[in-house]
């Protein structure tokens, strides 16, 4: 015989409509968890191909004498800022931060698809 389990909310217990709301979320979410798994590896690939990327600009920009404020001058985008991208300490960039900073470098950025 299947074990009744008895959800408490605070400090009063459910009602069986409130029981039955909570439990379909429930199954929403483990329905949803493999989709939902696959999109957050995912962004976690995209983030580490972008770090890689900002990765070799910095190595570019040393090979080449260039500090982050001579990056700053010729892109207007602030030395903080593409520090904490090179380091991987923000995730969060456009595209044209990325271009800027390449052809302020002499290089290009090359974007490809594939299939899953």
């Amino acid at each position: 015989m299947p074990r009744k389990i008895v959800q408490r909310v605070r400090n009063r217990r459910l009602t069986p409509e409130e029981a039955a709301k909570y439990r379909k979320i429930r199954e929403q979410i483990e329905e949803e968890k493999p989709e939902i798994n696959a999109r957050f590896k995912a962004q976690l690939e995209t983030a580490a191909v972008s770090q890689r990327a900002f990765q070799q600009l910095k190595q570019i920009r040393e090979s080449k004498g260039l500090s982050l404020r001579d990056i700053e001058s010729l892109t207007g985008i602030d030395a903080s800022a593409l520090s904490k991208l090179e380091r991987g300490e923000r995730e969060n960039f456009t595209v044209d931060t990325l271009v800027r900073y390449a052809q302020a470098l002499g290089k290009h950025v090359a974007f490809s698809m594939h299939d899953n």
